[in-house]
């Protein structure tokens, strides 16, 4: 009876630890989700600060490039400072200087029949009022349209394709940037996402989470070009656990084993 009565008790141990097995196994469905509200855990409505353009705020940086478009009343005039303009080719890796203008590490770009322009800490509205004014001695009305071309950010860590990422476009959303590449995987802290922006006077950092839906329509809710974005491991990575596996997998097969034992020796 005795014997029954410890045979009972150890299948209700292994019970008891499998259910664990099944709640630790598991990456916290908090820790995984995005666009949560903390809003009342953390005692905040957007502790991200305001939403500004980048368009208004991002400064031109060495090897930008960027796309310049001169308008004025007498059209034949303005063809003169507009790179390829009418020469039928497209745009491309092998004719990308005949289109737009690489600022070199002076901070100046060379424009056709105007010479060196210097755009040292300028945002890309301000470059075009620059190029006006520089234009003044050929054009008196004329309108300059700059754009950023091609700019990128760099992906690093947990995510599903890190690496050099085009953006497609000057400004993109945290979110979009993770999609683009690839979305973050399960083993990567969302609640730590670290952002990397070079500046003028040395690089910043921020830390981000993206669980949280306060980011929208933040100043973090937007990646610049050259940022990088950076997401470590869980702890579990660095222990060398894939993404299906957790520690918990690791305490439970522990605590089944010992559970193992303990039966064998009352059987």
């Amino acid at each position: 009876m005795k014997k029954h009565i410890k045979t009972k008790k150890a299948f209700y141990l292994l019970f008891l630890c499998s259910i664990i097995l099944l709640l630790n196994s598991c990456l916290p469905h908090r820790e995984i989700v995005y666009l949560q509200d903390h809003s009342k855990k953390k005692d905040y409505t957007n502790p991200y600060g305001e939403l500004q353009s980048i368009t208004t705020i991002y400064k031109l940086r060495p090897n930008d490039r960027i796309y310049v478009n001169v308008t004025t009343s007498i059209p034949k005039f303005a063809e003169f400072f507009n790179q390829g303009y009418g020469s039928g080719l497209n745009i491309s890796a092998q004719n990308l200087n005949l289109f737009t203008y690489l600022i070199d590490d002076n901070m100046n770009i060379d424009f056709p029949y105007v010479g060196i322009i210097n755009l040292q800490g300028c945002t890309v509205e301000e470059a075009a009022e620059i190029i006006i004014e520089s234009l003044l001695p050929f054009l008196n009305d004329a309108q300059v349209i700059v754009k950023l071309f091609n700019p990128s950010f760099i992906a690093l860590g947990e995510f599903g394709r890190p690496g050099r990422i085009d953006m497609g476009k000057e400004q993109v959303s945290i979110y979009e940037a993770i999609a683009l590449a690839g979305d973050i995987k399960p083993i990567g802290k969302k609640k730590l996402l670290q952002i990397v922006r070079p500046s003028q006077e040395g690089s910043i950092i921020y830390f981000v989470d993206v669980t949280d839906r306060n980011i929208l329509d933040s100043e973090q809710y937007y990646i610049y070009p050259n940022d990088i974005i950076y997401i470590r491991p869980m702890k579990a990575r660095m222990f060398g656990i894939g993404e299906t596996f957790s520690l918990g997998v690791l305490g439970t097969v522990l605590s089944l084993t010992l559970s193992i034992f303990a039966l064998s020796r009352v059987l």
